[in-house]
Protein backbone atom coordinates (compact mmCIF):
# COMPACT_ATOMS: atom_id res chain seq x y z
CA UNK A 1 0.00 0.00 0.00
CA UNK A 2 1.93 3.39 -1.38
CA UNK A 3 1.59 5.62 2.40
CA UNK A 4 3.69 8.27 0.82
CA UNK A 5 3.41 11.62 1.44
CA UNK A 6 5.56 15.11 1.25
CA UNK A 7 5.97 17.40 4.46
CA UNK A 8 8.07 20.41 4.53
CA UNK A 9 9.56 19.28 1.25
CA UNK A 10 10.41 16.10 2.27
CA UNK A 11 9.60 12.69 0.46
CA UNK A 12 8.47 10.14 3.03
CA UNK A 13 7.35 7.03 2.81
CA UNK A 14 4.30 7.50 4.97
CA UNK A 15 2.80 10.30 7.15
CA UNK A 16 3.64 9.35 11.06
CA UNK A 17 6.69 11.46 12.94
CA UNK A 18 7.76 11.25 16.20
CA UNK A 19 6.81 14.84 17.55
CA UNK A 20 8.62 16.74 19.56
CA UNK A 21 8.89 15.43 22.68
CA UNK A 22 12.23 14.29 25.28
CA UNK A 23 12.81 11.18 23.53
CA UNK A 24 15.42 12.81 21.34
CA UNK A 25 17.65 13.01 24.64
CA UNK A 26 18.51 9.65 24.38
CA UNK A 27 20.09 8.27 21.15
CA UNK A 28 18.99 4.66 21.57
CA UNK A 29 15.24 5.86 21.78
CA UNK A 30 15.98 7.96 18.83
CA UNK A 31 17.38 4.67 16.94
CA UNK A 32 14.32 2.59 17.95
CA UNK A 33 11.88 5.29 16.42
CA UNK A 34 13.94 4.62 13.14
CA UNK A 35 13.93 1.49 13.70
CA UNK A 36 10.24 1.46 13.97
CA UNK A 37 9.70 3.28 10.70
CA UNK A 38 10.08 7.21 11.84
CA UNK A 39 10.20 8.95 8.45
CA UNK A 40 11.36 11.66 10.61
CA UNK A 41 12.80 12.97 13.57
CA UNK A 42 11.36 16.34 15.51
CA UNK A 43 13.29 17.23 18.02
CA UNK A 44 12.19 19.33 21.41
CA UNK A 45 12.37 22.92 21.76
CA UNK A 46 15.33 25.28 22.55
CA UNK A 47 13.82 28.02 24.38
CA UNK A 48 13.76 31.63 23.71
CA UNK A 49 13.83 31.65 27.33
CA UNK A 50 16.60 29.20 28.16
CA UNK A 51 18.86 30.76 25.50
CA UNK A 52 18.32 34.36 26.86
CA UNK A 53 18.16 32.93 30.64
CA UNK A 54 21.70 31.46 29.93
CA UNK A 55 23.23 34.40 28.37
CA UNK A 56 22.45 36.24 31.38
CA UNK A 57 23.35 33.71 33.67
CA UNK A 58 26.96 33.36 32.21
CA UNK A 59 27.34 37.56 31.91
CA UNK A 60 26.83 37.77 35.27
CA UNK A 61 29.58 35.01 36.45
CA UNK A 62 31.78 37.08 34.20
CA UNK A 63 30.97 40.47 35.45
CA UNK A 64 30.36 40.16 39.16
CA UNK A 65 31.96 36.91 40.05
CA UNK A 66 29.94 35.60 43.21
CA UNK A 67 26.55 36.65 43.09
CA UNK A 68 25.73 38.92 46.18
CA UNK A 69 23.45 36.78 47.71
CA UNK A 70 22.01 33.34 47.96
CA UNK A 71 18.73 35.02 46.66
CA UNK A 72 20.11 36.61 44.09
CA UNK A 73 20.77 33.13 42.15
CA UNK A 74 16.53 32.47 41.86
CA UNK A 75 15.96 35.87 39.50
CA UNK A 76 16.50 34.05 36.62
CA UNK A 77 16.08 29.88 35.51
CA UNK A 78 19.98 28.20 35.76
CA UNK A 79 20.85 26.55 32.56
CA UNK A 80 20.21 23.23 34.65
CA UNK A 81 16.82 23.51 34.55
CA UNK A 82 16.40 22.61 31.04
CA UNK A 83 17.49 19.21 29.93
CA UNK A 84 19.44 20.09 27.05
CA UNK A 85 21.40 23.55 27.42
CA UNK A 86 21.98 25.68 24.13
CA UNK A 87 25.05 24.29 23.14
CA UNK A 88 24.40 20.46 24.17
CA UNK A 89 21.39 20.94 21.67
CA UNK A 90 23.34 22.51 19.05
CA UNK A 91 25.60 19.38 19.96
CA UNK A 92 22.67 16.81 20.12
CA UNK A 93 21.60 17.65 16.71
CA UNK A 94 24.61 16.72 15.03
CA UNK A 95 24.62 13.46 17.33
CA UNK A 96 21.25 12.62 16.13
CA UNK A 97 22.34 13.27 12.34
CA UNK A 98 25.12 10.12 13.02
CA UNK A 99 22.81 7.43 14.30
CA UNK A 100 19.60 8.26 11.78
CA UNK A 101 19.19 8.57 7.91
CA UNK A 102 15.78 10.17 8.48
CA UNK A 103 15.84 14.24 8.21
CA UNK A 104 16.30 15.88 11.50
CA UNK A 105 13.62 18.54 12.22
CA UNK A 106 15.02 21.01 15.08
CA UNK A 107 13.10 23.55 17.16
CA UNK A 108 12.90 26.89 18.45
CA UNK A 109 10.08 27.82 20.64
CA UNK A 110 9.54 31.67 21.17
CA UNK A 111 7.76 34.89 20.70
CA UNK A 112 9.45 38.21 20.75
CA UNK A 113 12.50 39.15 18.74
CA UNK A 114 15.81 39.16 19.75
CA UNK A 115 19.27 37.91 19.64
CA UNK A 116 18.20 34.36 20.35
CA UNK A 117 16.72 33.97 16.66
CA UNK A 118 20.76 34.12 15.65
CA UNK A 119 20.13 30.41 16.80
CA UNK A 120 18.18 29.40 14.13
CA UNK A 121 21.39 29.56 12.06
CA UNK A 122 23.69 28.13 14.52
CA UNK A 123 20.77 25.27 14.09
CA UNK A 124 21.26 25.19 10.15
CA UNK A 125 25.14 25.00 10.52
CA UNK A 126 24.78 21.76 13.39
CA UNK A 127 23.06 20.32 10.57
CA UNK A 128 19.33 20.26 10.91
CA UNK A 129 17.55 19.82 8.37
CA UNK A 130 14.37 21.61 9.30
CA UNK A 131 13.10 23.87 12.15
CA UNK A 132 9.79 23.95 13.57
CA UNK A 133 9.35 27.46 15.07
CA UNK A 134 6.89 27.15 17.84
CA UNK A 135 4.53 29.93 18.45
CA UNK A 136 3.95 29.55 22.52
CA UNK A 137 2.33 32.63 23.18
CA UNK A 138 -0.66 33.04 25.66
CA UNK A 139 -2.15 36.29 25.14
CA UNK A 140 -2.43 37.69 28.71
CA UNK A 141 -1.76 41.71 28.28
CA UNK A 142 -5.72 42.78 28.37
CA UNK A 143 -3.70 45.95 26.56
CA UNK A 144 -2.64 43.97 23.82
CA UNK A 145 -4.95 43.34 20.69
CA UNK A 146 -5.43 40.22 18.74
CA UNK A 147 -3.41 42.49 15.69
CA UNK A 148 -0.90 43.06 18.19
CA UNK A 149 -0.26 39.45 19.09
CA UNK A 150 -0.50 38.04 15.50
CA UNK A 151 1.71 41.19 13.93
CA UNK A 152 4.63 39.66 17.05
CA UNK A 153 4.38 36.36 15.65
CA UNK A 154 4.71 37.03 12.06
CA UNK A 155 7.74 39.19 12.61
CA UNK A 156 9.67 36.35 14.52
CA UNK A 157 8.69 33.96 11.45
CA UNK A 158 9.78 36.69 8.97
CA UNK A 159 12.63 37.08 10.44
CA UNK A 160 14.03 33.36 11.05
CA UNK A 161 12.95 32.88 7.42
CA UNK A 162 14.94 35.70 6.30
CA UNK A 163 18.36 34.19 8.62
CA UNK A 164 18.18 30.48 7.33
CA UNK A 165 17.37 28.08 4.41
CA UNK A 166 16.51 24.88 5.39
CA UNK A 167 12.46 24.37 5.66
CA UNK A 168 10.27 25.97 8.39
CA UNK A 169 7.24 24.09 9.88
CA UNK A 170 5.38 26.79 11.93
CA UNK A 171 3.38 24.96 14.79
CA UNK A 172 0.35 26.88 15.83
CA UNK A 173 -1.95 27.53 19.15
CA UNK A 174 -6.12 27.72 18.39
CA UNK A 175 -6.26 31.06 19.78
CA UNK A 176 -5.88 33.58 17.53
CA UNK A 177 -9.21 35.06 16.51
CA UNK A 178 -8.76 34.48 12.90
CA UNK A 179 -6.79 30.95 12.39
CA UNK A 180 -7.68 31.28 8.72
CA UNK A 181 -6.48 34.96 7.66
CA UNK A 182 -3.32 34.08 10.37
CA UNK A 183 -2.30 30.68 8.32
CA UNK A 184 -2.53 32.76 5.20
CA UNK A 185 -0.18 35.39 6.58
CA UNK A 186 2.09 32.72 7.21
CA UNK A 187 2.08 30.76 4.02
CA UNK A 188 2.95 33.95 2.07
CA UNK A 189 6.05 34.32 4.50
CA UNK A 190 6.63 31.09 2.48
CA UNK A 191 6.82 28.57 5.17
CA UNK A 192 6.98 24.95 4.32
CA UNK A 193 3.80 23.89 6.71
CA UNK A 194 1.97 24.52 9.69
CA UNK A 195 1.76 22.47 12.72
CA UNK A 196 -2.22 21.97 14.12
CA UNK A 197 -2.00 22.58 17.36
CA UNK A 198 0.08 23.37 20.01
CA UNK A 199 -1.07 22.09 23.46
CA UNK A 200 -1.40 24.77 25.83
CA UNK A 201 -1.08 22.49 29.15
CA UNK A 202 -3.66 23.19 31.14
CA UNK A 203 -2.68 23.56 34.79
CA UNK A 204 -4.83 22.26 37.75
CA UNK A 205 -5.02 23.20 41.32
CA UNK A 206 -3.64 20.83 43.67
CA UNK A 207 -5.92 21.86 46.49
CA UNK A 208 -3.75 20.40 49.68
CA UNK A 209 -0.56 21.13 48.63
CA UNK A 210 -1.40 24.99 47.24
CA UNK A 211 0.40 24.30 44.19
CA UNK A 212 -0.50 23.99 40.40
CA UNK A 213 -0.17 20.84 38.67
CA UNK A 214 -0.09 20.01 35.09
CA UNK A 215 -1.38 16.93 32.89
CA UNK A 216 0.99 16.35 29.87
CA UNK A 217 -0.45 13.53 27.51
CA UNK A 218 -3.18 14.10 24.83
CA UNK A 219 -6.20 12.12 24.24
CA UNK A 220 -8.31 11.15 21.15
CA UNK A 221 -10.63 14.19 21.79
CA UNK A 222 -8.22 16.48 21.44
CA UNK A 223 -7.68 15.72 17.98
CA UNK A 224 -11.66 16.71 17.16
CA UNK A 225 -10.10 20.93 16.90
CA UNK A 226 -7.78 19.78 14.96
CA UNK A 227 -9.67 18.11 12.30
CA UNK A 228 -11.90 21.26 12.18
CA UNK A 229 -9.11 23.21 11.19
CA UNK A 230 -7.40 21.10 9.19
CA UNK A 231 -10.29 20.52 6.98
CA UNK A 232 -11.20 24.39 6.92
CA UNK A 233 -7.40 24.83 5.48
CA UNK A 234 -6.44 21.60 3.25
CA UNK A 235 -6.44 22.94 -0.38
CA UNK A 236 -5.83 26.75 0.50
CA UNK A 237 -2.70 26.76 1.08
CA UNK A 238 0.67 26.25 -0.24
CA UNK A 239 2.22 25.03 2.78
CA UNK A 240 2.10 21.66 3.73
CA UNK A 241 -0.34 20.57 7.17
CA UNK A 242 0.14 18.29 9.83
CA UNK A 243 -1.47 17.37 13.14
CA UNK A 244 -0.81 17.12 16.29
CA UNK A 245 -2.31 15.75 19.27
CA UNK A 246 -4.73 13.36 19.75
CA UNK A 247 -3.92 10.83 17.39
CA UNK A 248 -3.30 7.43 19.22
CA UNK A 249 -4.71 5.11 16.61
CA UNK A 250 -4.62 4.12 13.09
CA UNK A 251 -8.13 5.17 12.73
CA UNK A 252 -7.50 8.57 14.59
CA UNK A 253 -4.63 8.85 11.75
CA UNK A 254 -6.52 8.18 8.83
CA UNK A 255 -8.93 11.11 10.22
CA UNK A 256 -6.53 13.54 10.13
CA UNK A 257 -5.71 12.50 6.79
CA UNK A 258 -9.13 12.73 5.59
CA UNK A 259 -9.60 16.07 7.03
CA UNK A 260 -6.22 16.95 4.72
CA UNK A 261 -3.03 16.00 6.96
CA UNK A 262 0.05 15.88 4.86
CA UNK A 263 1.73 14.35 8.43
CA UNK A 264 0.81 13.29 11.55
CA UNK A 265 2.56 13.74 14.64
CA UNK A 266 2.59 11.31 17.31
CA UNK A 267 3.65 11.70 21.06
CA UNK A 268 1.88 10.86 23.53
CA UNK A 269 0.78 7.40 22.21
CA UNK A 270 4.79 6.72 21.89
CA UNK A 271 5.37 7.58 25.36
CA UNK A 272 2.85 5.42 26.58
CA UNK A 273 3.44 2.13 24.40
CA UNK A 274 7.08 2.76 23.15
CA UNK A 275 8.33 3.28 19.88
CA UNK A 276 7.34 0.19 18.28
CA UNK A 277 3.62 1.60 18.31
CA UNK A 278 4.57 3.34 15.60
CA UNK A 279 4.88 0.21 13.33
CA UNK A 280 1.69 -0.77 14.68
CA UNK A 281 -0.22 2.68 13.66
CA UNK A 282 1.49 2.30 10.75
CA UNK A 283 0.39 -1.02 9.46
CA UNK A 284 -2.74 -0.47 10.75
CA UNK A 285 -3.35 2.74 8.66
CA UNK A 286 -2.14 0.22 5.26
CA UNK A 287 -4.95 -2.25 6.09
CA UNK A 288 -8.01 -0.01 6.59
CA UNK A 289 -7.07 1.58 2.86
CA UNK A 290 -6.62 -1.92 1.51
CA UNK A 291 -10.35 -2.99 3.03
CA UNK A 292 -11.45 -0.11 1.71
CA UNK A 293 -10.33 -0.30 -1.20
CA UNK A 294 -7.62 2.63 -1.43
CA UNK A 295 -4.75 2.34 -3.76
CA UNK A 296 -2.85 4.90 -1.90
CA UNK A 297 -3.12 7.63 1.03
CA UNK A 298 -2.61 10.41 -1.48
CA UNK A 299 -6.30 9.11 -3.03
CA UNK A 300 -7.74 9.69 0.70
CA UNK A 301 -6.15 13.27 1.58
CA UNK A 302 -8.57 16.27 2.13
CA UNK A 303 -12.09 13.91 0.93
CA UNK A 304 -13.52 15.41 4.15
CA UNK A 305 -12.18 18.86 3.85
CA UNK A 306 -14.58 21.56 2.91
CA UNK A 307 -12.88 21.83 -0.37
CA UNK A 308 -14.61 18.93 -1.24
CA UNK A 309 -18.23 20.99 -0.83
CA UNK A 310 -19.62 22.92 -3.12
CA UNK A 311 -20.96 25.21 -0.35
CA UNK A 312 -18.84 25.15 2.69
CA UNK A 313 -20.43 27.44 4.53
CA UNK A 314 -23.99 25.93 4.24
CA UNK A 315 -22.15 22.76 4.79
CA UNK A 316 -20.62 23.98 8.13
CA UNK A 317 -24.15 25.60 9.66
CA UNK A 318 -25.84 22.13 8.79
CA UNK A 319 -23.03 20.19 10.48
CA UNK A 320 -23.08 23.11 13.49
CA UNK A 321 -27.26 22.42 13.51
CA UNK A 322 -27.45 18.55 13.23
CA UNK A 323 -24.65 18.05 16.01
CA UNK A 324 -26.82 20.35 18.45
CA UNK A 325 -29.78 18.40 18.33
CA UNK A 326 -27.83 14.84 17.98
CA UNK A 327 -27.25 14.32 21.99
Amino acid sequence: MDLSTTYMGFKLPHPLIPGASPMVDNLETVKRLEDAGAPMIVMHSLFEEQIVNEELYFTRVLEHGDFSTPEAMSYFPRPTDFALGTDEYLEQIARIKLVVSVPVIASLNGTTEGGWLAYAGLIEQAGADGLELNIYDLAANPDETGEQVEARALRVVRAVRDSITIPIAVKLSPFYSSISNFAKQLDELDVNALVLFNRFYQPDIDIEELQAVRVNLSNPSDLLLRLRWLALLHGKLRASLAATGGVHSATDAIKAVMAGADAIQMVSALLQRGPAYLKEVREGMARWLEEHAYDSLGQMRGSMSLVRCADPKAYERANYMRLLQSW
